[in-house]
């Protein structure tokens, strides 16, 4: 007998149920409301299939939402226009005045060219959120909204607003969340923010702002969440930042900010991650600031000032992932306390600094480390050697270390006595002063031997060098994008892999199950480094299985991606699952499915729509996509020590998943940057021709110039949108470069009209962005390596786009008068671009622009890279410039080091 409580029970949700059908489907009863509607989808140009116009909108528009038959909420975000409305967008919302109860306005994503209307803060009275996200949206922001009482949430990240933040934001009483990122604000941080007690969030990153930091914030008990990042704030941090107990972000890097880590800081118990790296800190780091902060996963204080040594504390901090004090001035010896604490993906950087002594147990936590540029002396521990970069300190029986004469006068200075590489101290060369005279003789015969031994080995690496070019220009990559690979690019003989960090272990019979036994319906196509399937694991997740056949490829290649995957992680990188090897004969590797495949195959595809034909990608989705893979790119380049060459940089390597995010693939050619090597000094001595002055065709594959060469074709192909130009070797695209580049001029932004993809519709705005990015792919593909921009500048350009063209002729005095680390243009960057077109030369500026990596955490490799604080980046300047710094007269060309 069925229990007559379980039979109420299912009536009563029945009811509940059947109600909310009622409330959700009721529809619209204001016919005001209803022409409002109808006026903003035509103002903006929306396609009838999302807002239809014989349906009710409370039940069959999307995105809207109704309450008791009216509006209260409008999500267009990441909506298309029409044909016509994509002509000439604006923000023409001039409609939302006669929903007077709406409550939620989010069009992020959404093209929205023009300025915030003053009116939103004086009809818009109901609105609890308003997000502007990535809508283009530009001037100053209005003061009235100030007015907006009842607002919860302002998003308005990643457009181009100008002026300064208004003072009546800090009447904004109930405000949680206050997100201004990405714009160009200037200005100082106004004091009444400290207002907003309900404030949760607090994101100013990427600005112009300058001046000091309000200590006023610090009264903001609530914030969790604080990034001032990427500005041009000074002075002191305000020890009333310690007050924040709720805070767990805290990112005040890229700034000049001077003085010590307050002590105060030790209040901020719940922080979790510090970022306070690319200051002008300095002073000791007190011995308790860290004891309390057991929260703390973390810490990033890299390129300041800091001296002394290290708190104890730190060794030992529970939650620990990340310390990074690189390119400081710390000193002492590691602890030997042996820890067994977390060791997942725990990251050690306090490479560049002055710390001496033995490798201890202390560094056993840590999965990865950097501690090269120390004085590190003794031998290395096994665990220490297969994780750990050790490049320039004192130790043995491991290559490029500091000299003898280097380490000895160190250790002297601190009192202590070199252990000589572990080499007997009989091997120490004597004192001038006990040479005899007997020994002069011996040491004029010796000098006249060495000499001559040195002329027949100048002699000998230039015929090794001849040789090597001759053969060098008869081999051409399978790809067609570029050279072969040198051979020293190889990884070496006895290559350690961690295993523990690669992810799951897959068996053979589980892949045969995921792909129908490897059938030709789930071959996606046959890769130069292995053929690739689609296939389901049994939990239901898509993957994409790289079969790699050893008779046909060599070993080393997917043992080389191995490695790769197995020190490195960045979201701009195709996710990496596992692997199988347990075959002789073939290995397979396991990545995430990219539902959008690659850009070569999604720059235009077919469209189920009826509005359209054959589809191809909008701007704001190219640009999109064209930041994406710079930031990657910026990753490997800057952020990874020693810097890593992509080496296979095209369309068909950058692929993309279902929202059209970058993840960069075809890894298997990763190499790290070749160095300044003695072949390379004696050829610049000699003054040999080498391939370096002779564009993307010579054999000199392995450094980051060439990744930036084969970048620019890819630009390219997103301006023109002609296929296959990245993927074509430089011999066949030849003839179309000779008469593409004539077109991109920076003083003339008609002629690229000549150029652009003829399928894009774009507004006088959209075409300045697509002007800049041609202008970026111009610079990148000089013949000149070392006349290039470095990634980190093609990704902060590309961010900024406008500022590329608009900047270049510009005599404003704000323009004038900002300062160099922030305040850059084509000038500064890219050289002058009022020489001929033959002539493309590119001159990178020093400047402290964010170069930080794009993910959640603020540091670098996880955010953004959004350009690199890279390991191998040099000092960045923050000194002001007058106006022909900024503004310059055609420049000159200017030697860099690697050029000849």
């Amino acid at each position: 007998m069925v229990d007559r409580r379980s039979i109420v029970s299912f009536g009563f949700l029945l009811l509940l149920l059947f109600e909310s059908t009622l409330e959700q489907t009721e529809p619209l009863s204001s016919h005001t409301e209803r022409a409002a509607l109808l006026e903003l989808r035509s103002s903006l140009g929306l396609r009838s299939k999302d807002w239809p116009r014989k349906v009710d909108p409370c039940s069959g528009w999307r995105g809207v939402t109704c309450q008791n038959g009216r509006v209260i909420g409008l999500n267009i975000s990441g909506f298309r226009r029409t044909r016509i409305g994509r002509q000439n967008p604006q923000f023409a919302v001039n409609a939302l005045v006669n929903l007077t109860l709406l409550s939620s306005f989010n069009a992020s994503n959404f093209w929205l060219p023009g300025p915030i209307p003053d009116w939103f803060g004086f009809r818009m009275a109901a609105l609890q959120v308003l997000d502007l996200r990535s809508c283009s949206v530009n001037g100053d922001l209005p003061s009235s909204l100030g007015n907006l009482t009842n607002l919860t949430s302002l998003f308005l990240s990643k457009n181009n607003l100008t002026g300064q933040i208004p003072v009546t934001l800090g009447q904004l009483l109930r405000l949680s969340v206050l997100d201004i990122r990405g714009n160009f604000l200037t200005g100082s941080i106004p004091a009444p923010i400290a207002s907003l007690g309900n404030l949760s969030f607090l994101d100013m990153s990427s600005n112009y702002l300058s001046g000091s930091i309000p200590p006023g914030i610090g009264t903001l008990v609530k914030l969790q969440y604080l990034n001032l990042s990427s500005n041009n704030l000074s002075s002191l941090i305000p020890p009333q930042l310690g007050d924040l107990q709720n805070l767990v972000d805290l990112d005040l890097s890229f700034n000049t900010l001077s003085g010590s880590l307050p002590m105060d800081l030790r209040g901020l118990r719940n922080l979790q991650n510090m970022i306070i790296g690319k200051n002008f800190l300095d002073g000791l780091l007190p011995d308790d600031l860290f004891a309390t902060l057991k929260q703390l996963q973390s810490i990033v204080l890299r390129h300041n000032g800091f001296t002394g040594g290290l708190p104890d504390f730190l060794w030992s901090m529970p939650e620990l992932r990340l310390l990074d004090i690189s390119n400081n001035n710390f000193t002492g010896m590691l602890p030997n306390s042996s820890s067994n604490l977390n060791t997942i993906a725990s990251i050690l950087n306090i490479s560049h600094n002055m710390f001496y002594g033995g490798l201890t147990p202390s560094l056993r936590r840590f999965s990865i480390i950097d501690l090269s540029g120390n004085y590190f002396e003794g031998s290395v521990p096994d665990y220490a050697r297969s994780n750990a970069s050790l490049d320039n300190n004192c130790l043995q029986n491991v290559s490029s270390q500091r000299t003898l004469v280097e380490c000895s006068s160190f250790y002297a200075e601190k009192g202590l006595t070199f252990d000589n590489f572990g080499r007997t101290n009989s091997t120490q060369p004597p004192a001038a002063g006990h040479l005899g005279k007997s020994n002069r003789k011996t040491i004029i015969l010796a000098a006249v031997l060495g000499g001559l031994g040195f002329v027949l080995l100048v002699m000998f690496i230039v015929f090794l060098l001849l040789c090597t070019r001759k053969r060098g220009a008869t081999n051409q990559r399978g790809v067609g994008v570029g050279p072969v690979p040198p051979e020293g690019s190889e990884p070496p003989p006895g290559l350690v892999i961690n295993f523990s960090s690669l992810g799951d272990t897959f068996t053979y019979q589980q892949l045969l199950q995921a792909t129908g036994e490897f059938s030709e319906t789930s071959l996606i196509k046959h890769g130069h480094s292995g053929d690739l399937f689609q296939g389901v694991l049994e939990n239901g997740i898509n993957v994409v299985i790289k079969r790699i056949d050893l008779r046909t490829i060599k070993k080393e290649t997917y043992l080389s991606e191995l490695d790769f995957f197995s020190k490195t992680s960045h979201a701009r990188l195709v996710p990496f699952f596992g692997h199988c090897l347990e075959s002789e004969q073939e290995k397979f590797l396991v990545y995430k499915y990219m539902p959008n495949g690659d850009l070569s195959n999604s720059l235009y595809r077919k469209s189920n729509s009826e509005d359209d034909g054959l589809q191809s990608l909008d701007w704001i989705t190219r640009l999109k996509i064209a930041t994406g893979a710079a930031e990657g790119l910026c990753y490997l380049h800057h952020e990874c020590t020693p810097p890593l060459v992509h080496r296979d940089v095209q369309a068909s390597s950058i692929l993309l998943d279902d929202k059209f995010e970058v993840r960069l693939g075809s890894l298997s050619e990763v190499v790290a940057q070749e160095g300044d090597t003695h072949q390379n000094r004696i050829t610049r001595l000699l003054r040999l021709p080498q391939s370096s002055d002779h564009g993307a065709s010579g054999p000199l594959t392995a450094i980051c110039s060439y990744d930036v060469y084969c970048f620019g074709k890819v630009l390219l192909e997103l301006v023109t949108g002609k296929l296959g130009i990245s993927a074509t070797s430089d011999s066949q695209v030849k003839e179309w470069l000779d008469n593409t580049l004539p077109y991109i001029s920076i003083n003339d932004k008609e002629l690229v009209t000549k150029i652009v993809d003829p399928s894009l519709i774009i507004d006088e705005d959209l075409l300045e962005e697509v002007w800049a990015m041609a202008v970026v792919a111009k610079s990148c593909l000089n013949p000149k390596p070392s006349r290039r921009p470095q990634m980190m500048y093609i990704l902060r350009a590309l961010e900024n786009p406008l500022k590329v063209v608009r900047e270049e002729n510009s005599s404003s005095a704000r323009l004038r008068t900002t300062s160099s680390r922030r305040s850059w243009n084509a000038a500064t960057l890219f050289g002058s671009w009022r020489q001929s077109s033959s002539d493309v030369t590119v001159i990178p500026a020093t400047s402290t622009h964010r170069a930080e990596g794009t993910s959640s955490l603020k540091h670098s490799g996880t955010t953004r890279s959004q350009g690199s604080d890279q390991h191998g980046g040099g000092e960045l300047s923050s000194s002001h410039r007058h106006s022909k710094e900024i503004l310059p007269e055609p420049s000159v060309d200017i030697e860099r080091p690697d050029q000849e």
